[in-house]
């Protein structure tokens, strides 16, 4: 599907893992931002701060402490196609995605599948 088709937000786009142009896992799509009467997608927000807003309260503020309340904007011309998974036209360092990523992968060893 193109980014530009009709899709069903909730259905189709919320908690799709992000595929950079490198074939990279950079996240998952936490939440979208619309504009407009029509609401056209403009970006794709991911991060812990994109989601706590679905979370209750309570659950909100340990997100906000344990992960922190960052939010990475990825505009919707960086949306190559969105299918199982949403392809982005550009690498994660581009779009400042995968920090996270990175960070825990000096801490936990690189094991291959069993």
């Amino acid at each position: 599907m193109k980014p530009d088709g009709r899709i069903k937000l909730v259905s189709e786009l919320l908690d799709l893992p992000l595929i950079d142009s490198d074939g990279k896992y950079c996240g998952i799509v936490d939440d979208v931002e619309l504009s407009g009467k029509a609401a056209k997608l403009t970006a794709l927000l991911v991060g812990p701060g994109a989601y706590a807003g679905r979370l209750p309260g309570w659950a909100a503020g340990v997100v906000r402490f344990v992960a922190g309340d960052r939010l990475t904007k990825v505009p919707f011309g960086a949306i190559r196609t969105i299918g199982p998974a949403v392809q982005l036209k550009v690498p994660a360092k581009e779009l400042g995605l995968s920090r996270s990523e990175e960070r825990a992968a000096r801490w936990i060893p690189r094991k291959g599948a069993y």
